[in-house]
């Protein structure tokens, strides 16, 4: 007669537990690589939003400083009235602003004036540049124009009054 065993060998007991927490921590997994993936992803796209505003700000300063450029090489310098130079470098507009700042200065020495003196007139100039997105940058510059002082003439006869 045929005993029979009362052990079970069958091995579909026991493994149906690990199969089942096994799905569970693949999927875990699977949910941490992907929220991984995702905030790599977003990094990614902010910086290159970062990389693009600092070329549109760049542009901008180069609007700024061709404005400078612009202003002193073709400017109008009266010493009494305030005057703009405006423009565009590639698709940046630029907007120069020459203000008369002081005319009180006198030189001696200078070659060019009967007298060998000259007055100094000081000008500010404001440029600004704007790109698109909105980038916007200002620079100063200052100029001295010298004005020769022919017969004794001062900066009230070179039309600037005392001072500003």
């Amino acid at each position: 007669m045929m005993r029979r065993s009362t052990r079970n060998t069958s091995p579909s007991i026991g493994r149906g537990r690990q199969r089942g927490a096994a799905l569970i921590i693949g999927l875990l997994l699977l949910l941490v690589l992907t929220l991984l993936a995702v905030s790599g992803m977003r990094s990614a796209s902010e910086e290159l939003i970062m990389a693009g505003n600092e070329q549109y700000r760049q542009n901008a300063f180069q609007g700024a400083e061709a404005g400078i450029e612009q202003a002193i090489s073709t400017g109008t310098y009266d010493g009494a009235t305030t005057n703009t130079v405006n423009g565009t470098v590639g698709t940046t507009p630029y907007l120069a602003t020459i203000t008369p700042q002081y005319g009180g200065a006198t030189f001696t020495g200078v070659s060019g004036s009967s007298t060998e003196a000259a007055a100094g007139i000081f000008y500010e100039i404001a440029s600004q540049g704007t790109s698109t997105r909105g980038a916007q940058v200002t620079t100063w510059q200052g100029v001295m124009q010298l004005v020769p002082n022919a017969g004794g003439a001062t900066t009230a006869n070179a039309g600037l009054g005392t001072g500003f």
